[in-house]
């Protein structure tokens, strides 16, 4: 290259600027939480607000609101270095700023977004979403069972939802139930539920093997009087507004993965540089190099399907996703990345030896992420078969 080109894989460099602000930030404030987070399951209850005080909410959502505007994409970078530095903070802002604020500018009235979105936004509310239910594993829509009842001015909910990110947490939640049972997964809407409304309690904080910092709950609705105001997209049109946002949310699970593998990677590296065996570092040694290049191509092809994912599923349009090609696109994209990330985790402890085995080590903590990723928004066998069949019904571009 002469210098004047350029390079159309590359960021531009206000995304490049973005990318590297946050990556200071984070590693400045959100890293040195993360192992107490993951020791403790233990919530920092200031750091939404100091998240929301930086403008690292909001990114797809209009300043009017509150946000700042951004595409998918550069919202998606801001996501990727906080992986980074702290993965568990990271998918607790996913389930903040994407579930929750995002699904609510895109299929909220104007009054719901100018009542929610402002706090969201600022980090003064924390937000969540309620889709699964025990017992529902990968058919949260067709087998749910929590209920809600048109009573004057209200709706009554009924039920439970389980492993809801935030959940134990959350001042505000968009929350899924059935207002027609006959009509199936069709007969189902969406609701904005506040933590203060009677009814509306947590059940429980779940403990988990990964993402410990992030807080996961069970949340119980027993006669909880919602507003009819509070009724998002239109009484049983729920499912447009759940699978256009899993079609984002498998998007956004992306970035995490690449952030939390680039530091897998990055540790690795400093690992074989530092620790000696026979006399020299192990970097020395042809097998570890192999683990470290093949760790790097994998990092490197993470990013770019990344970066493609996040491009091509920003314009999704209202009510949009759930079919056709970016359905297919999601899934696969989730699916690769995800996969891509358990062989660098593995790969890096691998690296690490008996040291990365050791529950406090950092490389531990990341390798304990794997399995989330690769259930979270639809397991790996349901993305193969989304995949599949929209393959099968035409939907490859050319």
């Amino acid at each position: 290259m002469t210098g004047t080109e350029t390079n159309l894989f590359a960021l531009t460099p206000d995304q490049q600027a973005l990318l590297d602000q946050v990556d200071r930030f984070s590693k400045a404030e959100l890293y040195p939480l993360a192992e107490r987070m993951d020791a403790e399951e233990w919530w920092p209850d200031h750091i939404f607000a100091r998240i929301g005080e930086m403008g690292m909410f909001g990114g797809t959502i209009p300043e009017e609101f509150g946000g700042t505007g951004m595409d998918l994409l550069s919202s998606g970078l801001t996501l990727q270095a906080m992986a980074r530095w702290n993965h568990a903070l990271a998918l607790s802002w996913v389930a903040h700023d994407n579930l929750c604020a995002n699904n609510i500018y895109r299929n909220g009235t104007e009054a719901q977004r100018r009542k929610y979105l402002p706090d969201l936004c600022a980090g003064k509310t924390v937000g969540a979403l309620g889709l699964t239910e025990p017992g529902a594993g990968s058919d949260a829509l067709g087998s749910m069972r929590t209920t809600a009842r048109r009573d004057g001015d209200d709706y009554i909910l009924n039920g439970q939802k389980l492993y809801i990110t935030n959940g134990p947490v959350a001042d505000v939640l968009l929350v899924y139930a059935k207002t027609d049972k006959e009509a199936g997964a069709h007969g189902i809407s969406a609701f904005i539920v506040e933590k203060g409304m009677p009814g509306f309690s947590v059940a429980q904080k779940l403990v988990k093997m990964g993402f410990r910092g992030s807080t996961t709950g069970e949340l119980v609705f027993d006669n909880c009087r919602v507003p009819a105001e509070n009724l998002v997209g239109g009484e049983n049109r729920g499912v447009a507004v759940v699978m256009s946002g899993l079609d984002l949310e498998r998007a956004m699970i992306t970035p995490i993965c690449l952030g939390i593998a680039e530091r897998a990677l990055d540790l690795s590296v400093d690992f074989a540089k530092t620790r000696k065996q026979f006399g020299k570092p192990i970097g020395s040694f042809q097998m570890v190099q192999s683990h470290l290049a093949d760790m790097y191509t994998s990092v490197e092809a993470m990013r770019a399907y990344t970066y493609r994912v996040l491009a091509e599923a920003g314009p999704l349009e209202q009510g949009g996703g759930g079919r056709g090609y970016i359905h297919m696109l999601t899934a696969s994209a989730v699916m690769f990345v995800a996969n891509e990330l358990h062989k660098v985790l593995d790969l890096a402890v691998q690296v690490h030896g008996g040291s990365g085995y050791i529950w406090e080590a950092e490389i531990n903590r990341l390798y304990r992420s794997i399995k989330l990723l690769e259930i979270g928004a639809g397991t790996t066998e349901v993305r193969k078969m989304i995949i599949a069949g929209e393959l099968l019904r035409g939907m490859a571009r050319d």
